[in-house]
């Protein structure tokens, strides 16, 4: 509801990113600072939860209408209610600690859960142990138990055996094998060379088969998986393949009306069929038709190649690669696309003389949207805009079919137009896709005028065109005026030569410069005592706050430190040793060397005491019964 994306392999694909962060794959998919998007009209907080109905109603309503220009996105002022608790658990078994994050609402049950998915243990068989507080069971809610943000914790599983070393040792091996599989596609007689490590899965396998042989996974029967191979969430470590080569075969499993041999004999092995849990009802199997052939139109028509390879390393030829594929779909007759990177687009567009200066508009491209071959043929080749495009526009387009060209154009619109347009983009729908962006170049950013999507008509997209056509040339007149009456002023300075006026013109540049210079000193004075007060009274508070120092003859265990400053000076002073190591910290930042500034190095051995826990003691950081620590500068 937060990022708007629906997509769930993509959501995935997002967390196995960010190593399961939730938070890290929120920030990394809306990158404005502090969670706030900005708008022309308005302001939307992102600060709290990315679910929930009031977090999903926000983003639901923040979502533009195909019909509005790209400034409206944000109508009003919407905030989020506040993000609950989180708590961080740190749980250990065996050799292994596995970190948990959970919002304080959750029970004992949830991270049982989540240890049963990571150390492959049944819940039941667990015992979690490390509770501050008395009887705790699965269903105790983690908000009764009144924990601290970090909690460490550990499991017993006193009713499994002790693992064999020799065995885990044997499996991690397997893990980190890399195994061939050469897998026959049936229908066509062709094989692929695949190479997985042995931690990826059976469904990671057949998905990558649909990416080669557009067999969708719950239409893929295969033969040659072991018969121990039989769930797809399996590793291939530990599914019996032959290392460190395996032969499979994988066919399109057959419409329902077969014979009775063919149905006995798909039947006898029933993990060769796969079927995917979230598929939605859409088997057009059931009804006699296959998905790759309908109104009597092979299969193999309807396949396409890619508009733009995957992971291309230049846009350049991802560009050629697309036009030479548009035309070989839609035509000879469609847009002139400009070949080169986006910010050649915009030097192309926008940074030219007035008089050349052109919009840009961008065409975004998704093969599985209902709507592509429709805009395609009969609006985008249509010869009125073709001919309006080519003579008004610098044309760009990029295909968003491909996940990974999706989440770098993400990336590129985030870096040119900001996060509240990437943030639109995202949130369109498959079938709201093709998409038409039209940008305007302005002297200190891009605006984006429209954002058109796939629904609409010839008459339609050429009012669209011709309305962001209508602004940009009032800007263009504007810009020409001022270009102008810049070059003639230009033209008049060379012309003269009057000594007087240079001379003029040099005393007054050289009075103005005296006087902003001045201005310029004294700001920074300002700036500078300022920053002295502020200095001074946080090294005040820091020094009134410290604990008094221990007397030599204290019962106590007290450690002794001398600092040496980087000017050769040197200060000592008596700690006790249960002291936490933020004590030593808020007494260097008293005499004038605060830590964010200052690293305090240990001698023997050399270490930096600033990168160990504040909230350790002394005693635990090994700075008893004394030490000399020096200071140093960070760069």
């Amino acid at each position: 509801a937060c990022t708007g994306i629906e997509n769930i392999d993509e959501a995935i694909t997002l967390l196995e990113q960010n190593n399961w962060d939730l938070v890290a794959a929120i920030n990394g998919v809306i990158p404005q600072e502090n969670g706030i998007l900005q708008s022309e009209y308005g302001v939307e907080t992102l600060h709290g939860p990315a679910y929930g109905p009031t977090s999903h109603s926000t983003a639901a309503s923040s979502t533009p209408s195909s019909s509005s220009a790209f400034r409206h996105v944000v109508p009003s002022r919407q905030i989020v209610e506040r993000q609950p608790r989180m708590l961080d658990f740190r749980v250990e078994y065996r050799d292994r600690n596995v970190d948990v994050v959970l919002e304080d609402s959750s029970t004992v049950g949830d991270i049982k859960h989540i240890l049963e998915n990571e150390l492959q243990i049944p819940a039941s068989k667990m015992l979690l142990k490390g509770w501050k507080t008395g009887d705790v069971d699965d269903s105790t809610v983690l908000k009764s138990l009144h924990l601290p943000k970090n909690n460490s914790l550990y499991v017993l599983t006193p009713d499994l055996p002790p693992p064999s070393s020799s065995h885990s040792g044997a499996l991690q091996e397997s893990l980190n094998q890399t195994f061939m599989l050469i897998v026959t596609h049936r229908e066509v007689q062709r094989e692929y060379n695949l190479n997985f490590s042995g931690s990826s899965t059976i469904q990671e396998v057949k998905r990558n088969v649909y990416d080669l042989t557009s067999i969708p996974v719950r239409h893929q029967v295969w033969e040659g998986w072991p018969s121990s191979a039989t769930d797809d969430s399996m590793t291939l470590a530990v599914s019996g393949l032959t290392f460190p080569c395996h032969r499979l075969t994988v066919g399109r499993r057959s419409s329902p009306v077969q014979t009775r041999e063919q149905s006995e004999e798909q039947c006898t092995d029933v993990h060769m069929v796969s079927d995917s849990d979230g598929d939605d009802f859409e088997d057009a199997t059931e009804f006699g038709v296959d998905d790759g052939e309908m109104f009597g139109v092979a299969s193999s028509a309807l396949r396409k190649s890619p508009m733009m390879p995957e992971n291309a390393e230049n846009e350049g030829d991802a560009l050629l690669q697309f036009t030479a594929e548009f035309s070989s779909r839609y035509g000879d007759c469609h847009p002139v696309y400009f070949i080169g990177s986006l910010e050649a687009a915009f030097q192309e567009a926008f940074y030219g003389k007035a008089r050349d200066r052109k919009l840009l508009a961008i065409y975004l491209h998704h093969d599985e949207s209902v709507l592509t071959n429709v805009f395609c043929s009969q609006m985008l080749c249509a010869e009125s805009i073709v001919s309006y495009l080519s003579q008004n526009f610098i044309t760009w387009a990029w295909d968003m079919t491909k996940e990974a060209n999706r989440a770098r154009f993400l990336t590129m619109c985030t870096r040119h137009f900001g996060s509240v347009v990437a943030q639109t983009i995202r949130t369109q729908k498959t079938d709201q896709f093709p998409l038409f962006l039209i940008i305007m170049g302005k002297r200190s950013s891009n605006e984006v005028l429209n954002v058109i999507q796939g629904n609409t008509t010839v008459d339609e997209l050429m009012m669209r065109l011709m309305a962001a056509m209508e602004i940009f040339s009032a800007q263009q007149q504007e810009d020409i005026k001022d270009e102008d009456e810049r070059e003639a002023r230009e033209n008049v300075k060379r012309e003269q030569d009057e000594a007087y006026r240079i001379s003029l013109e040099a005393d007054r540049a050289k009075r103005e410069a005296q006087e902003r210079e001045m201005a310029e000193q004294f700001r920074l004075e300002q700036i500078r005592k300022e920053q002295e007060e502020e200095r001074e009274a946080i090294r005040l508070s820091l020094e009134q706050s410290l604990p008094p120092e221990p007397k030599e003859e204290s019962t106590e265990s007290v450690s002794k430190l001398r600092i040496r400053t980087p000017s050769g000076e040197f200060f000592e002073r008596r700690f006790l040793a249960s002291s936490k190591l933020q004590v030593v910290f808020d007494f260097v930042a008293s005499k004038g060397y605060p830590w964010e500034e200052y690293k305090l190095l240990g001698t023997f051995p050399r270490r930096d005491v600033t990168q160990l826990d504040p909230n350790k003691s002394l005693m635990e950081v090994k700075l008893y019964p004394q030490e000399t620590l020096f200071l140093e500068a960070k760069e």
